[in-house]
């Protein structure tokens, strides 16, 4: 019976890896990119790219465990949630109102280290902000200013 059992689940996970979630890739940058509608610091620009992109953007940089399911529709539906609170390549298109409320949000997430995500951190420890933190909160604070002076 658990020879039985073993042999299904075994049928199961090999039959999983034929469904793949859509990747999160894109080619070139978009007019409502966030470094279109602002200028994005080099240092800054780094640290978005190193800690934040991955869910926060329309490319994503896959590492070889994604391939293997449910690993790779767990890390799917991360992207999505974190693509619905931000997308960086969308930035543009979102209200002065709603550009203010990312910056807070970035402000307050950053500040009480829930992002980068402790899950994500696990895998993808390069993400961690260390002293990237104050840096990234001053940038989003000056950000708050400018989409303040284009209301």
């Amino acid at each position: 019976m658990i020879k039985k059992i073993a042999g299904i689940l075994l049928l199961i996970l090999i039959g999983i890896q034929f469904i793949r979630p859509e990747r999160n890739e894109s080619t070139g940058i978009t007019a409502n990119d966030i470094a279109q509608q602002y200028y994005i610091p080099p240092d800054i620009q780094e640290i978005l790219q190193r800690a934040c992109y991955d869910c926060h953007s329309k490319n994503t940089e896959y590492p070889w465990y994604t391939n293997i399911q449910p690993v790779g529709w767990w890390m799917s539906k991360h992207i999505e949630d974190g693509k619905e609170s931000l997308n960086f390549n969308e930035f543009g298109s979102y209200t002065p109102k709603d550009q203010d409320h990312v910056m807070d949000e970035i402000i307050e997430v950053v500040g009480n280290g829930e992002m980068p995500l402790p899950s994500y951190l696990w895998m993808h420890g390069e993400a961690k902000l260390f002293d990237d933190t104050a840096v990234l909160i001053d940038w989003a604070r000056k950000l708050k200013k400018e989409i303040a002076a284009t209301k």
